[in-house]
């Protein structure tokens, strides 16, 4: 018997159409990811304010320079220099909110030193 999906032209058409799918579906994901990181009260308010990066400074000499180095360079921890080319707002919020990649702890801070840190993070 013979199996449809081992005829080259079949297979090729399979492909195609797995990979039109995936091309479809990349943006709603995202999308979707978006909207829920936008609902988010903490994220929503950390993003609406206005963050003092002397301040982020503060917080991230005495919360993640052990880690990441005085100068956000790299020690244990990755160089956060331009990390904000690397993540968008919303990914360095989770990044340090989340505790999702350990050792780096699960963080909390106020809204107002997250945006403080936020701000901090996208001058590096």
């Amino acid at each position: 018997m013979d199996n449809q999906l081992t005829k080259p032209e079949t297979l090729i058409q399979w492909i195609a159409l797995s990979a039109l799918a995936v091309l479809i579906a990349i943006p709603f994901t995202l999308l979707g990811v978006h909207i829920a990181q936008g609902s988010d009260p903490y994220i929503k308010n950390v993003v609406s304010l206005t963050g003092n990066p002397v301040q982020g400074k503060a917080i991230f000499q005495i919360n993640c320079s052990g880690c990441h180095g005085l100068a956000a360079d790299g020690l244990v921890g990755p160089s956060l220099q331009a990390v904000s080319k690397r993540k968008s707002r919303y990914g360095l919020i989770h990044q340090v909110i989340s505790g999702d990649t350990p050792p780096m702890p699960k963080f909390q801070p106020s809204v107002q030193e997250m945006a403080d840190l936020l701000s901090y993070l996208e001058n590096l």
